[in-house]
Order: C-alpha cells, then sequence, then structure tokens
C-alpha cells in the first residue's frame, strides 16, 4: 500500500469521528459528578453544588483542577511501574468500549456518506465482552501493587465480582442474540427500527443485564471494591492526583459506556417510533437520532445514581449468592425459553 493510495478523507472522518466520541465520553464523565451531587441533593433535599458557577456548573472543573495540582504520591515499597499502568489500563479499556456502539445513522457531507459509527464490525458485542474483562486487570493491577492489604483484598473482591457478574450478562445476551442472529450492534438497532424494542422480546434479559451492569461498573449496591467503611477506600487507597483521577473518571465512563450500549440492546439505540414517517431529510434525522440516543442515555445514567442514593450495599455473600444462585439460573432459564420459542417461530 503506496501513500497515494490511503483514502485520506476515510482517515480523516475517522480520527474526527474518534475524537467527538473521546471527548464526548469526558465530558459526560465529567459533568456525571456533578449530576450525581445535584441527583443525590434531590434525594436528600439539599442543594447540593451551587457556587462553582451558576448551578455549580463550573464544580467538575474545579474537581478536575484539584486533581491535577495535588501531589503525587507513590509509596515507597510499591511497584512503581505497576502502579502507573493500573489507572492507566483501566482509562484505557473504558474509552476503547465506545469504538463499536452507533451513535446515529449515517449522515452526507460533501458528497460522501459517514457512518456515526467508529468501527462497525460483526462482533461488536464480542469486542465489547473483551475489552470489558480487560478492565479488571487495571483494578487488580493497582490494588496489587500498592503494597496495601485493603487495596489488594478490594482488588481481589472486584476480580471475583467482575467475574461472577460476566456470567449471567453473557448468558442473558445469548438469548438477546437468538432473536437478532447478529452480533453487529447496527444490525441489532436496525431490527428495531423496523420491529420493536428488545426490551419488549427480553424484559428478563434486560433487568439481567441491568444488574450486572451495575455490578461491571461497581456502583452500588455492588460497590464492594471501594467500601469506605470496610476497606478505607478500597483498590485506590493508596493513589492522589490523576492517577486516582484515571480511576475516578473510567468508572464514570463506564457508566456512561453502559446506559450507551443499555440503550442501543434493548431500547431501539439512535431509533424512535416514526422515526421514518417524519418526512425529514437524512442528516436531519441522523441529528434527531442522535439527540434521542443521548437522552436515553442520559435517563439510564440517571437510574444508575437513584439507585446508588436509594438502596443500600450488599453484604459480600448477599453479593455472590445474588449472581450464583439467582441471576446465573434466571439467566439459563431466559436463554431455554427463549431457544424454544425460536424453534416454536421456525418451525
Amino acid at each position: 500500500m503506496t501513500l497515494l493510495s490511503i483514502d485520506w478523507f476515510y482517515l480523516v472522518e475517522k480520527i474526527l469521528l474518534i475524537s467527538g466520541v473521546l471527548v464526548l465520553s469526558l465530558v459526560v464523565a465529567m459533568y456525571s459528578t456533578w449530576g450525581e451531587r445535584k441527583v443525590a441533593a434531590w434525594i436528600q433535599d439539599r442543594l447540593g453544588p451551587n457556587r462553582a458557577g451558576p448551578m455549580g456548573l463550573l464544580q467538575p472543573l474545579a474537581d478536575g483542577g484539584k486533581l491535577f495540582f495535588k501531589e503525587e504520591i507513590i509509596p515507597t515499597h510499591s511497584n512503581r511501574f505497576l502502579f502507573i499502568l493500573g489507572p492507566s489500563i483501566a482509562m484505557m479499556v473504558a474509552c476503547m468500549t465506545s469504538a463499536v456502539i452507533p451513535w446515529g445513522d449515517t449522515i452526507t457531507v460533501a458528497g460522501r456518506t459517514v457512518s456515526l459509527q467508529v468501527a462497525d464490525v460483526n462482533i461488536g458485542i464480542l469486542f465489547i465482552f473483551g475489552v470489558v474483562s480487560m478492565g479488571v486487570y487495571g483494578i487488580m493491577i493497582g490494588g496489587w501493587a500498592s503494597n496495601n492489604k485493603y487495596s489488594l483484598l478490594a482488588s481481589i473482591r472486584a476480580a471475583s465480582q467482575i467475574i461472577s457478574y460476566e456470567l449471567p450478562m453473557g448468558l442473558a445476551l445469548i438469548a438477546l442474540l437468538m432473536l437478532t442472529g447478529t452480533l453487529s450492534l447496527k444490525e441489532i438497532v436496525e431490527q428495531q427500527r423496523h420491529g420493536v424494542w428488545n426490551v419488549c422480546l427480553q424484559p428478563l434479559g434486560f433487568l439481567i443485564f441491568l444488574i450486572c451492569a451495575f455490578a461491571e461498573c461497581n456502583r452500588t449496591p455492588f460497590d464492594l471494591p471501594e467500601a469506605e467503611n470496610e476497606l478505607n477506600g478500597g483498590y485506590h487507597l493508596e493513589y492522589s492526583s490523576m492517577k486516582l483521577g484515571f480511576f475516578l473518571f473510567a468508572e464514570y465512563i463506564n457508566m456512561f459506556i453502559s446506559s450507551a450500549l443499555i440503550a442501543t440492546l434493548y431500547f431501539g439505540g439512535y431509533s424512535f417510533p416514526w422515526m421514518d414517517s417524519l418526512g425529514w431529510g437524512e442528516n436531519a434525522i441522523a441529528l434527531l437520532g442522535f439527540f434521542i440516543f443521548f437522552l436515553k442515555i442520559l435517563f439510564f445514567i440517571f437510574v444508575f445514581m437513584w439507585v446508588r442514593w436509594t438502596i443500600p450495599r450488599f453484604r459480600y455473600d448477599q453479593l455472590m449468592r445474588l449472581g450464583w444462585r439467582i441471576l446465573i439460573p434466571l439467566a439459563l432459564a431466559n436463554m431455554l425459553i427463549t431457544g424454544a420459542l425460536v424453534l416454536l417461530r421456525q418451525h
């Protein structure tokens, strides 16, 4: 391949799209911290951030500046290389998962058809599962490299929790794949665009997936790896400055991507009822679809925050019992029933 044979327009298009998705993820993660405090204040009947700018909108910038300018502390007896590598892996993995999510339909720019998706691969769900499974390495490496018993206990908790809840999540998705017949997220959205949303066909699978998403993101009531009253802060106990910021940002990016994935798989993604009967242009429909998709994401982010300030944390034995003795049997039953219904429909 020579330089002349490269499609430079395609290359620039993908670079711009990747940059846009990355900036969107970081901005949403940054303002999720503000949103979480506002939701908590609303639930607890108080004001929340209200001094840094109008309605406290500059509070995330103040928090980011505080983390950026804090002293970098690396424990004397820690493994320096792995101590730095842990939060780097967590942040990198969180950002990689957005690559296969379809953020909107195709648009036409200067005669070129541009897809609002970084990579439309036919194994999109497998890619997300593969990347998400790497996220636990950042937590494990960070907890172990800190040379702190509380950090190590928290990282072991995180690893066992993520492994336990990946199983029912995968089984719930297998039932969905039986119905759709594809691993491509774009194709799954298009099928819902011309049919019904998958939440109507897989309500139990959606519920299992939603619960597992809470556990995969280490969100309350599954925040055992960060249990302050048990582990003094969890796996990032020894971290400060932007290394701590990377761990916190990765959690909020994971919450954002999980919400996008839930909306894509079960709630039509960028599609919405009667979108093809509006009679608008292709670009207008695509931009409206992106706006609707973003509203769905914001709704599920609100659900994540709502649950955090409503439901108390599980004990560890309760967490494991829910995963292995309740969710996995339910996911297996859902998969078997879905398979039987698919066979009946085919014959």
